[in-house]
């Protein structure tokens, strides 16, 4: 267990996927859970190993396709949460929600031939309907202070800044209250899909 702060509040109800929008560049995009499809796996590996190098953070994902692959390997277990932003049949982005003592770290990438496009945020709030959905109660994050844009996506979407002791802020959002259950949890409003993204 951490001594990680989350909001008391509870974050909105999040729509969990399958979802389907049109993004900036009037490209049709579907965001769906990841469900140990092979031919899903190996098109992740695909976005990896084509992902510019500049915008990796805190060294992921990694470069290379073997260690690629053995990254997924650990995000894509069953304990973890994951969806996938398609474009036809290509991987545009993916987000995953990874289990860490009583909550869940997020990372989310979008491919760069998709960013600036409303894609990273349709990917979060998927991500975090497919968590409420399952029963997640706490998500952190971390990011690096100077990325302007996701950090105020992350606020947008709820999270709040728990440490911002380093040059990475480190962010909290409470999808459920302690101890209550999906059901439980499935009264509040969906949260409004307009917002901007990195």
């Amino acid at each position: 267990m951490s001594d990680r702060g989350y909001p008391d509040a509870v974050a909105d109800e999040f729509p969990p996927p399958p979802t389907a929008f049109t993004d900036r560049e009037d490209r049709r995009i579907e965001v769906r859970p990841y469900e140990g499809d092979p031919a899903a796996r190996e098109s992740l590996v695909e976005m990896y190993d084509a992902f510019d190098p500049a915008d990796r953070a805190q060294g992921i994902p990694p470069g290379g396709e073997e260690r690629i692959r053995e990254w997924l390997d650990a995000i894509l277990a069953d304990d973890c949460y994951n969806v996938i932003a398609w474009c036809d049949d290509a991987a545009a982005g993916h987000a995953t929600l990874v289990p860490d003592g009583d909550a869940y770290e997020l990372a989310i990438f979008v491919h760069q031939e998709y960013q600036r496009a409303g894609i990273g945020t349709h990917l979060i709030r998927g991500l975090l309907g497919h968590g409420q959905a399952n029963g997640v109660e706490k998500v952190w994050l971390t990011v690096e202070r100077w990325n302007r844009a996701a950090v105020s996506l992350y606020k947008k979407i709820g999270f709040e800044t728990s440490d911002a002791e380093s040059f990475e802020l480190e962010m909290g959002l409470r999808l459920r209250a302690d101890g209550e259950t999906a059901a439980e949890g499935d009264a509040s409003a969906t949260p409004d899909e307009s917002d901007a993204d990195e």
